[in-house]
């Protein structure tokens, strides 16, 4: 950021003198930030003395990173350089290999500027005396490409030929195909695979395989996956959907990966959390009272078919929790969603581990048990509330079933370090919830029971306008979080997809394919983007705010 507003000049000065740096850089060393800043810039650093060490193989990526960047606000143009700059095709024609090595040697040392070529396109190039610099320095590299020897026409026809005869057997996968004929010319997997590629492109009604490699219909991977949480073993649906056990585990944990990824987790967050032990502190041993066989008794009526005595008699029974064991179930339950918060960010759908997937799946069904224990606990304060709202002609089963879903909303809002009891909390948030959806035409056969309405509601009102100024003050604080902490595409993906910031009347949002369109995005990279901005966001933002931003 500060290169930013140096005279272009100085800037090529530092450009040099971070290529010579990263010429001596060692992956097994560390060095200090200080010392990197000195040798880019010339000057000692002014800050504080972080001691911050930076591992040799990171260093040597984010130099490259920034030496790309770098060059590419001062490229010259090649007609003005001393020396030959190869762009990255005529290099890979002059060395004898693929475009695809050329950017693997970029990660092993060989170094790319930004150039505007005759064409007046501004892309990568790479001077004679730094290509030549890395050949020496990597002469294992230079033997390898003076050895390499493209496929011939023929040779070509051989692979394809011997890939049509192996896949021919139903029980060789596409995978065992492509090694067993690299094995036997003696060339790389990823020579035999792009050799087939290609033939299959350009033959399409000749394909080498039953079917393309790795493509599955949307329609099919929900098809598969709906099977597979139904039970069907895995050896059925591969025999069934033709593919091999890998592809199968895969696409299954792709969905369950994107499951996770758009499943919306909210915690109350606390210190406590950040602390080195909080894991052992909070999750040591499983709290009593939880029973996650036990069944759910949450929605009295309907599919269940049980009656309301039944039910009462069952609430009867049920424990209801003292102040220490609420706040210990209410910790536990916030940490283990915080816990999936953190193991799922920066998680993609493509090659996620099994073992990831599965500790985030942990974390939420324990936290759903505990959800579960909490709302069976409180099951007799809705009946409670309930009864005192029967008097204006409504009726208590559809009381206690609304009642029973504003109970469910209050788990996730309340706030535990607080230090209230969640009775307090939970029997406003049914008593409001009665109050909105009760008929006002019922509500108003009893005198007394209007005015207890009308002063229930009157309370709200002024609570709301107590916090209007607090509100207006989260709706600034959160555009300006906005602001600073997200670059300019995650800033019009989030206020496009949730809305201007502060808007009595919010406008109409878009879709995350409107979005895509706009941008020149698939749908898939916009929905990546919009999860790492509100992952930002989450850590930058209070609960309240959070809660402003998605609704």
């Amino acid at each position: 950021m500060q290169l930013r507003f140096t005279p272009e000049a100085k800037r090529r000065k530092q450009l040099n003198a971070a290529e010579k740096l990263y010429a001596i850089i060692e992956t097994s060393k560390e060095y200090p930030f200080e010392f990197v800043f000195y040798r880019i810039t010339g000057f000692q650093h002014k800050g504080p003395v972080r001691q911050r060490l930076i591992k040799g193989d990171q260093l040597l990526e984010d130099l490259r990173i920034f030496i790309t960047a770098l060059s590419g606000q001062i490229a010259p143009s090649v007609t003005g350089q001393s020396e030959k700059v190869y762009p990255v095709e005529e290099l890979a024609e002059i060395l004898g290999i693929s475009t695809k090595t050329v950017a693997r040697w970029r990660t092993c040392g060989l170094i790319a500027r930004k150039f505007i070529f005759q064409d007046g396109i501004k892309r990568l190039g790479f001077l004679k005396s730094t290509v030549d610099r890395f050949l020496m320095a990597n002469p294992q590299l230079a033997a390898w490409a003076r050895t390499f020897s493209r496929l011939s026409p023929a040779q070509k026809k051989q692979i394809i030929k011997r890939a049509v005869k192996l896949a021919a057997k139903s029980d060789v996968s596409r995978h065992n195909v492509i090694n067993k004929i690299a094995d036997d010319i003696g060339r790389s997997p990823e020579t035999v695979r792009s050799t087939l590629v290609n033939y299959e492109k350009a033959n399409p009604d000749k394909p080498v395989f039953k079917r393309p490699p790795g493509v599955t219909a949307p329609s099919e991977a929900a098809e598969i996956y709906s099977l597979f949480k139904q039970g069907v073993p895995l050896g059925d649906l591969m025999k069934r959907f033709n593919r091999s056990k890998s592809s199968m585990y895969r696409l299954i944990n792709a969905r369950r990966a994107k499951a996770l990824l758009l499943r919306k987790v909210e915690f109350i967050a606390s210190d406590e959390f950040l602390q080195s032990d909080a894991k052992k502190e909070i999750l040591t041993e499983r709290p009593n009272g939880i029973n996650p066989g036990g069944p759910a008794i949450v929605e009295p009526f309907g599919r269940a078919g049980r009656s309301l005595p039944e039910y009462l008699r069952i609430l009867k029974k049920t424990p209801v929790l003292n102040r220490e064991r609420e706040r210990e179930l209410f910790r536990r339950y916030n940490y283990l969603k915080y816990l999936a918060c953190i193991t799922r960010a920066g998680m993609k759908t493509a090659r996620v581990l099994s073992s990831r997937i599965k500790e985030i799946e942990g974390y939420l069904a324990e936290a759903e048990d505990i959800q579960r224990a909490i709302i069976e606990a409180n099951l007799r304060l809705v009946v409670s509330i309930a009864r005192k709202h029967t008097r204006s002609g409504a009726n208590l089963s559809d009381l206690i079933s609304e009642g029973n879903y504003a109970l469910m909303r209050a788990v996730e809002k309340f706030d535990y370090t607080r230090g209230f009891r969640f009775a307090t909390f939970a029997s406003w948030a049914i008593a409001k919830a009665f109050a909105r959806k009760m008929p006002s035409r019922t509500a108003r056969r009893d005198k007394e029971t209007a005015t207890s309405h009308a002063k229930m509601q009157e309370d709200f009102r002024e609570k709301d306008a107590a916090d209007l100024a607090a509100i207006e003050r989260a709706h600034q604080s959160l555009a300006q979080v906005i602001k600073n902490e997200l670059t300019r595409r995650e800033q019009y993906v989030i206020l496009s997809r949730f809305g201007p910031i502060g808007q009595p009347i919010k406008k109409k949002t878009k879709t995350l394919k409107q979005v895509g369109e706009n941008l020149a995005l698939s749908k898939e990279r916009v929905r990546q983007i919009e999860l790492i901005a509100l992952q930002k966001l989450r850590q930058s933002l209070s609960p309240k705010e959070f809660e402003l931003l998605t609704g």
